[in-house]
């Protein structure tokens, strides 16, 4: 009778021990997926656009700036020249990278790490929408603004991107195993 009891205790040991790590495996699982949508539909497009419009707009300053400070800011207003030159970039680079930004966090919102859209985002949003009115009027023939009526957060911007698309980058390692080949590329 103690035989069966024990062989009893035992299948129902392995089966709580099974059915635990088939849950644990699932969970890591669905962890896995969702940080891969989270990168390859949100924050991995998001890092790409937001540092190719970083680095546009750096060669943008630096070919058109009046000794690296932009014609906007000063006491001497932007010639009508600069303004032409400052409408074509909003319009042909500037905006359409600014709106494929926006549109990913709008569409993608689900796959934000935090529980409510962050600041820097809505102020990301808030920016386009901005220059959206300005470039309409653009469209109409009045010239009298130039700029967004919100600022956009550049460095607030970069700096949020960078560090939920590393932290996704770490948890996505660490949920692959891959730690120890993390450890040796940085190295």
């Amino acid at each position: 009778m103690s035989a069966v009891i024990v062989t009893v205790v035992l299948a129902f040991v392995g089966y709580i021990a099974t059915y635990t790590n088939n849950v644990r495996l699932s969970q890591r699982q669905e962890r896995l997926a969702r940080i891969n949508r989270q990168l390859s539909e949100l924050y991995g497009p998001l890092f790409s656009i937001s540092e190719a419009h970083s680095r546009t707009f750096a060669e943008f300053r630096r070919r058109h700036s009046r000794n690296g400070v932009s014609p906007f800011v000063g006491e001497t207003p932007p010639t009508a020249e600069e303004l032409t030159e400052w409408r074509l970039w909003v319009t042909s680079v500037f905006l359409p990278t600014l709106r494929s930004m926006r549109d990913l966090v709008v569409q993608n919102a689900d796959l934000l790490i935090e529980p409510e859209v962050p600041e820097v985002l809505l102020q990301l949003c808030a920016h386009v929408s901005g220059y959206e009115i300005t470039v309409a009027r653009w469209e109409q023939g009045d010239h009298s603004e130039h700029l967004s009526i919100v600022h956009y957060p550049a460095d607030e911007l970069a700096a949020y991107i960078n560090r939920s698309f590393t932290l996704l980058k770490a948890a996505q390692a660490r949920l692959l195993g891959r730690r120890r080949l993390r450890r040796l590329l940085q190295t």
